[in-house]
């Protein structure tokens, strides 16, 4: 099956979307339209065949970008001529070296790379927090040998609001708006009625909350979807994710995606303004069932709770409201403290695993950390907590979720017990 024949299965439901999971990579390739191909990876690229040579979006990442350009070659020979990054996220910007490679070989003019101005500001912080990224990536991906990179390929050119490229004779419109990065671009092709969305769309729930990264802007994402729909495009070419084909489709899509964020935006500034705890926010809002129902919106990668958590960071900073988390003790003397209530931390863990059983993997969570932190090197306790996380992991769709807790009971199996 191509990519757009199952492009086509997924949007209509035929198709689960686990057939194709928006961070899958097939590596195959589709010609959308005569002069437009778009190459399935993590992340996708999309190359316009031009008269003065190929404009692409986002050449893709760093494990990724050799097989991308390999692809986009068997396509094209043509040089690069520019390359735009919708973001600075290491699955969107490397490989540019391998098109100037290819233009050193040739005899052709090097190629020019065009991202928003703050891109720069955001390859200096990957390079100040490398270990960071590194072990956030590796407890999110599941990827304990993930090296995290210190150069990137700068732009050429920065532009801060708007940008028009006319290149070979096509026009290509920049916008900026903030979303799941603060450096995001999109791209209109108004000839061929064309969004090329990068991250701003990913076939899931927007990627507006996630736990481990830097602030995202649930508001600013919503308004840059009804920008996009007004423009009344016929093809959307998202960041993760196969096309989608179709007036209509795109205006679905592009417009359900934005209802989606308003609710989460709405709802959580509502219940902060009347003063509620960060707690009883997240426990009380609510995504719109149908919304999360659409194919192109099931929370398989992030999860609308944790869009809440982010726009409570946003506009009410890191205090929850609990004054017992403003100045606290520390995690093991307060764990210490509620398992000697309790009858010591092994009972703890077996009241966990009781919970667990019970069907409550949250309330067993609490359970099973509070006993490995008042008893770090018992090797039972972290038995109940491997298997309690195990259970956690299993039970979740999202890649965030399933992440953290498969990394919390990895910790705990290399301290449980061995088996007799």
């Amino acid at each position: 099956m191509d990519l757009l024949e199952l492009a086509d299965k997924l949007f209509t439901g035929e198709l689960p979307i686990e057939a194709h999971h928006p961070f899958a990579s097939s590596g195959q390739m589709a010609e959308v339209q005569p002069g437009l191909a778009f190459v399935d990876a993590f992340a996708n690229s999309a190359a316009v065949d031009t008269a003065d040579g190929l404009v692409i979006v986002d050449t893709s990442g760093v494990f990724h970008a050799k097989s991308v350009h390999d692809t986009i070659r068997t396509w094209s020979s043509r040089p690069l001529h520019t390359a735009v990054f919708t973001h600075g996220h290491i699955d969107h910007v490397f490989g540019v070296d391998l098109y100037e490679e290819d233009a050193r070989t040739n005899g052709w003019p090097a190629p020019r790379v065009i991202a928003h101005t703050a891109i720069a500001e955001r390859f200096e912080r990957y390079r100040m927090t490398a270990g960071y990224n590194a072990v956030i990536n590796q407890r999110q991906f599941k990827a304990p040998g993930l090296r995290w990179p210190t150069e990137y390929r700068m732009p050429d050119e920065t532009y801060s609001d708007t940008l028009s490229l006319t290149v070979g004779g096509e026009t290509f419109e920049l916008y900026h708006d903030r979303g799941e990065t603060d450096d995001a671009t999109w791209v209109w092709s108004p000839a061929r009625r064309t969004v090329f969305a990068g991250d701003m769309f990913i076939w899931a729930s927007p990627n507006c909350g996630n736990p481990q990264k830097a602030q995202r802007y649930a508001r600013d994402w919503a308004i840059a979807f009804r920008k996009m729909a007004a423009l009344e495009p016929e093809v959307l070419l998202p960041g993760h994710g196969l096309p989608i084909l179709g007036a209509a489709r795109v205006q679905r899509a592009l417009t359900e995606g934005a209802e989606l964020l308003e609710s989460l935006v709405e709802q959580t500034l509502a219940l902060m303004n009347e003063g509620a705890r960060l707690d009883d926010i997240v426990q009380t809002v609510r995504a719109p069932a149908h919304l999360l129902e659409r194919p192109y919106l099931h929370a398989v990668y992030d999860e609308p709770e944790f869009v809440v958590r982010n726009l409570w960071r946003l506009y009410g900073g890191w205090y929850d409201g609990d004054p017992s988390h403003l100045k606290p003790a520390p995690a093991g003397a307060l764990a210490r403290e509620i398992a000697d209530l309790a009858g010591g931390p092994s009972r703890l863990a077996a009241r966990a695993l009781e919970v667990a059983a019970a069907g409550d993997l949250r309330l067993a969570g609490h359970l099973a950390e509070l006993a490995a932190q008042a008893a770090p090197d018992d090797a039972g306790v972290h038995a109940a907590r491997a298997e309690v996380f195990g259970v956690r992991a299993g039970a979740e769709a999202s890649t965030m979720s399933k992440g953290i807790f498969s990394w919390a009971a990895h910790e705990s199996t290399g301290k449980a017990k061995e088996p007799a």
